[in-house]
């Protein structure tokens, strides 16, 4: 790589890397207003509140790349234009085709440091966030391990194995240990849902309780337990698959297909994965010919809104693909490329007619 390419390669990425200090101030900013209102709920306080917003910006930085490397490239690209020195730069002989290659080199760059991201940092510390969050809401409750959710409550052990919703999960098994730490009765529900903050509503309830030498069982369709143990503490161990790296979504669709298990959520959730990942080379090489087009000499404003309004297409785009996946059991790898097919064929096509 030469001086030149070094150049384009600097005022690329240094634009992008402005566009997503900010745009990682203003997620923090706004996820430590979001969590206000949770301020004062057992332990939790300002602190902590502000040790959540932090621990969440490395899953903010997956969430804002595609459209902050549009934004920021569409302004380093025009910084360039403005100044002339793409137009220089091609009476000097760089062709498009190498300028392409120069941006597209920034893309792979900040491609390797998302999934370096997304494999590493944004899991751990949100589950790290997550916990610690719920840790402090709700002190009288502990995390016991691994395998669902596992919850000790006063005298009651809990334990979720499913999440169905935000606030309904599956089975549920109940534990309740008598004085002497020995189990006094163990109870199932095959459905569960939050009915109040401390409250759930099972259903198909089945309960068996030990007496003495004797086991007298319970069976309601519909039970009322009363628990401090609440879907928004339980669920922070049920981790959904759009949470996941890319390695554990592989590992576990290899597990569920080895079991003959509906793996079709981590399906999605995978090649959706890699469709973002492979959208934000395509991102900085899409603003190349806006550098040459109407746009040349156009402000940081119009190039702004621009590149806002293709990622936010891009954004609702893949989230409607990803919808109607899972909504119409359509094939996950064919639909979860489309919108980055898509961005590919017109980033491309403008390549193409660029003179």
């Amino acid at each position: 790589m030469n001086q030149l390419d070094r150049y384009v390669a600097r005022t690329v990425l240094g634009a992008i890397g402005l566009v997503m200090a900010v745009l990682l101030i203003l997620g923090a900013l706004f996820t430590f207003i979001d969590e206000q209102s949770s301020i004062g709920v057992g332990r939790y306080g300002m602190s902590e509140a502000l040790v959540f917003s932090l621990l969440n910006v490395p899953r903010f930085v997956l969430t804002a790349f595609p459209a902050g490397v549009l934004i920021g490239a569409m302004l380093g690209i025009g910084a360039l234009a403005r100044s002339h020195e793409l137009t220089a730069m091609r009476a000097g002989g760089m062709s498009k085709w190498r300028l392409s290659a120069t941006t597209l080199g920034c893309g792979l760059l900040l491609l390797l440091l998302g999934l370096a991201v997304g494999e590493t940092l944004a899991p751990r510390l949100e589950q790290m966030a997550d916990e610690r969050r719920a840790l402090a809401r709700y002190n009288n409750l502990s995390l016991l391990g691994a395998g669902g959710a596992w919850v000790r409550d006063g005298n009651r052990i809990i334990n979720i194995a499913q999440r169905d919703s935000g606030r309904e999960f599956g089975g549920m098994y109940v534990f309740e240990l008598a004085a002497d730490g020995n189990i006094a009765a163990l109870a199932h529900a095959r459905r569960a849902a939050n009915a109040t903050r401390k409250s759930w509503q099972l259903g198909d309830y089945a309960e068996s309780r030990f007496t003495g030498e004797s086991v007298q069982g319970v069976r309601e369709k519909s039970h009322l337990l009363d628990s401090a143990a609440s879907a928004s503490f339980l669920q922070l161990a049920d981790v959904q698959p759009a949470e996941l790296s890319l390695s554990a979504l592989y590992r576990a669709i290899a597990y569920l297909r080895s079991n003959e298990l509906d793996a079709r959520s981590y399906q999605l959730a995978f090649w959706s994965g890699l469709a973002r990942s492979a959208a934000i080379p395509l991102g900085v090489l899409f603003a190349l010919p806006f550098g040459f087009g109407s746009l040349r000499s156009a402000g940081s404003g119009a190039r702004s809104t621009v590149g806002l309004a293709v990622g936010l297409v891009y954004f609702f785009l893949q989230r409607t693909v990803e919808s109607g996946a899972v909504v119409f059991n359509l094939d996950p790898l064919l639909l979860a490329w489309v919108p980055t097919l898509m961005l590919a064929a017109v980033t491309l096509v403008l390549l193409v007619r660029t003179r």
